[in-house]
């Protein structure tokens, strides 16, 4: 028996009636309650985001829309933080002013953000309300560079100078120790400089910046290295090249000046002065003196 096959044009119809049933199948009974919660839920969240941003926090009216967004589901449930290693997950949750279950748009971003840059280890912060519940913090923090020396005591700094820890600094002792009032501003050209010879730097005990033009260097023998203002790339290498051909600074020297361009200058170490001998007294006679009669 042959098959008739439909023409095209009821084709289409049919394929669109079809469509039409499967769509009114899926459609809520009562669209109306689903557009009015749907509104509600969006009037819910804008005066949530209008008492976070707008209004007084400590006002009644910010606290009870508050309030209604909690109750309607826009808590805090999850903390995600990117970038942290320093700083605490405390120091965090103060600085953004939230908790498990507290409102959502209580956290005000951009004050989040300026209260997490305040901390010493942050350097920079981003702040993100990822609705309904999640808190989303990137923190780029700040790495430890030297330890400087200022009013006698010790504390840690970073690459730009800012003091980021002043107690428990023991774990850092493998850093450079810099003195001087400006040491911080120039400590991170020099540290550049200084480990392209990673070898003549490990005997560094502390750089000194003197009178805010050039550096001064100890080294843990006791011995002082003279840097000059400028070239101080050519001149450090010059150094780690002559100790290593000449074992120059395993000598019994003082100071190494390198501020002239075409030559090094040594102090040697000054020879202690010898004792001078003692002078002999003359031998007493070995025979008795005679008497006097």
């Amino acid at each position: 028996m042959r098959r008739v096959r439909p023409a095209a044009k009821n084709l289409e119809g049919a394929k669109r009636l079809l469509l039409k049933r499967r769509i009114v199948r899926w459609l809520p009974r009562r669209p109306t309650r689903v557009v009015a919660a749907v509104l509600g839920v969006g009037a819910v969240v804008f005066l949530g985001i209008a008492a976070a941003d707008q209004l007084d926090h400590g006002s009644r009216l910010s606290g009870a829309l508050l309030a209604s967004t909690a109750a309607a589901g826009f808590t805090v449930q999850a903390l995600d933080v990117e970038g942290r290693q320093m700083t605490t997950t405390d120091e965090i949750l103060t600085a953004v002013n939230a908790r498990r279950g507290s409102p959502i748009f209580g956290v005000n971003p951009p004050a989040a953000k300026l209260q997490l840059e305040a901390l010493p280890w942050v350097r920079s912060a981003a702040v993100e309300r990822q609705l309904p519940g999640r808190l989303f913090i990137k923190l780029t923090e700040r790495k430890p560079l030297a330890l400087w020396q200022r009013h006698g005591k010790m504390v840690l700094i970073d690459q730009e100078g800012v003091v980021v820890a002043t107690e428990h600094l023991e774990r850092y002792a493998n850093l450079l120790l810099v003195v001087g009032d400006d040491a911080p501003k120039h400590a991170e050209s020099l540290i550049g400089i200084l480990g392209t010879q990673p070898e003549l730097m490990k005997k560094i005990q502390a750089a000194v910046w003197i009178n805010d033009r050039r550096w001064n260097l100890r080294l843990d023998s006791g011995v002082d290295i003279d840097l000059p203002e400028q070239g101080v790339a050519e001149a450090w290498t010059h150094l780690a090249a002559i100790d290593r051909d000449h074992g120059l600074l395993a000598r019994d020297i003082q100071r190494v000046d390198l501020r002239l361009a075409d030559r090094v200058v040594v102090k040697v170490t000054p020879e202690s002065p010898k004792a001078t001998p003692a002078k002999a007294s003359p031998p007493k006679s070995s025979k008795p003196a005679a008497k006097k009669t």
